[in-house]
């Protein structure tokens, strides 16, 4: 066992480094492609539950942002039916969550405010109870709008879209251990090319990086997306970075320039593979970030998704675990598309299907075989009347086509707007961690 000694903010994060240190020869793992690595691997096959964060609707049920818990074992008289939810008590625009390294919690949160809900769904994997608030990362950090949660060795680590001051872009991260207690904060850089901006985070252990994407302020995605569009000066205050991290020294290294709001990352998890995939919302590209022979970091872009005049706005994309293949929603045509990715450096798409009249989230099964959808971008970017679908869709895929299996209608259900998706195991039951999970030291004091 080691000790840390982190009673101050300094030596917190010199601690988290050391944790770093020990993990970052640890081979990248999961049963969705875009979980952190550090998280203990548990679905061996066939997923028990989407866990499906929900925005609330005023009006439908309760009203608020709610946990829901959808059965996706085939095997079971309940498949693709809700089992379980469970309400936060109020309605903050939900976005994101993501599981804690020993996968007992799941974190998530709204991009209204700063508050984030800690659910466990260790005691009971159906049925998620809301066990903690944790509201300090506005009073400790001036963020708001908490999006990514990305699991670190007894850490989690937040990046947020805003901040307090004035609601614009201008943002960073902020390091908390997994009992909930704040460690250390990291600003975007601003300088050197830097645009403040944050979304979307993404390790890489074994090269010591870490890389983040950008977006936009809060003051721009709580607007009505058709009045936004119609407001130039809005419209230039979304990012256009990605930014490089050394991991270890949590230091921006290098700033690249991509234009057009860089959203999702996701790395190519095959063994050896050095190269991570984005897609731009604004532009309809495609980016790859890759290291060049001499061993330097650079972006390009590699391919067009759609017809970028129509905007068909990319969304959410999902990797194949082998990294030869992308899945890419767009949100403006309902579209899921899919690209080989064979040669990074020149994706070309090799299937398309309309899955819904507005799709966003994608998440695939570790196997491949299956793929869920759900609906809702944000409450003020959703389409209205009929293209309002709100839903979790679940698809077995062949490797030729998408079939769908079976649909949850969240307006029917009364749950609200169906927007993060996380997979479930009921194997949390019996085992807590993975053998192969990575070392967990002792907690900040």
């Amino acid at each position: 066992m080691i000790s840390l000694n982190l009673r101050r903010a300094s030596s917190k994060a010199a601690g988290l480094l050391a944790i770093l240190a020990l993990s970052a020869v640890l081979p990248a793992f999961g049963d969705e492609t875009c979980n952190s690595p550090y998280i203990a691997k548990l679905i061996k096959g066939q997923e028990d539950y989407v866990y499906v964060w929900t925005l609330g609707v005023e009006g439908l049920g309760d009203g608020s942002d709610k946990l829901v818990t959808v059965d996706v074992s085939p095997r079971s008289k309940n498949y693709g039916k809700v089992i379980h939810q469970v309400s936060v008590g109020s309605r903050g625009e939900a976005h994101h969550m993501g599981f804690t390294d020993d996968r007992r919690h799941i974190w998530a949160g709204g991009l209204a405010g700063s508050e984030v809900y800690v659910f466990d769904i260790a005691a009971n994997p159906a049925k998620p109870r809301l066990v903690k608030t944790i509201a300090d990362l506005g009073d400790k950090t001036g963020y708001i709008g908490p999006h990514t949660y990305y699991a670190l060795p007894g850490r989690m680590l937040i990046q947020a879209l805003s901040n307090t001051r004035d609601k614009g872009g201008v943002t960073g991260m902020a390091l908390y251990n997994n009992k909930g207690d704040f460690i250390a904060s990291y600003p975007m850089p601003v300088e050197g090319g830097g645009d403040g901006y944050g979304y979307d985070l993404q390790v890489n252990p074994r090269k010591n990086v870490l890389l983040t994407s950008s977006f936009t302020g809060a003051a721009n995605y709580l607007r009505p997306l058709g009045e936004l569009v119609k407001d130039p000066e809005a419209m230039k205050r979304f990012g256009n970075t990605m930014v490089l991290w050394d991991l270890k020294a949590m230091k921006p290294k290098k700033i690249f320039s991509v234009p057009g709001a860089p959203l999702e990352i996701r790395w190519s998890l095959k063994p050896g593979d050095n190269w991570a995939v984005t897609a731009a919302a604004l532009t309809s590209k495609l980016w790859l970030v890759k290291q060049d022979a001499q061993g330097e970091w650079q972006a390009k872009e590699v391919a067009t998704i759609g017809d970028p005049a129509k905007i068909p706005l990319p969304v959410d994309i999902s990797i194949t675990r082998d990294g030869k293949g992308l899945w890419v929603n767009t949100f403006m045509d309902g579209k899921t598309r899919y690209f080989d990715l064979s040669d990074p450096e020149a994706p070309k798409q090799t299937y398309e299907k309309q899955t819904g009249r507005q799709v966003n989230m994608i998440s695939q099964s570790w196997d491949g075989k299956r793929v869920y959808i759900t609906s809702s971008l944000l409450a003020n970017w959703d389409k209205a009347g009929a293209d309002n679908e709100q839903f979790l869709r679940g698809f077995t895929w062949d490797g030729k086509e998408l079939k769908q299996v079976f649909e949850v209608d969240f307006t029917k259900e009364k749950l609200g707007r169906a927007h993060h998706m996380k997979l479930g195991s009921k194997a949390l039951r019996s085992a807590y961690r993975a053998p192969d999970s990575p070392p967990k030291l002792a907690s900040a004091r």
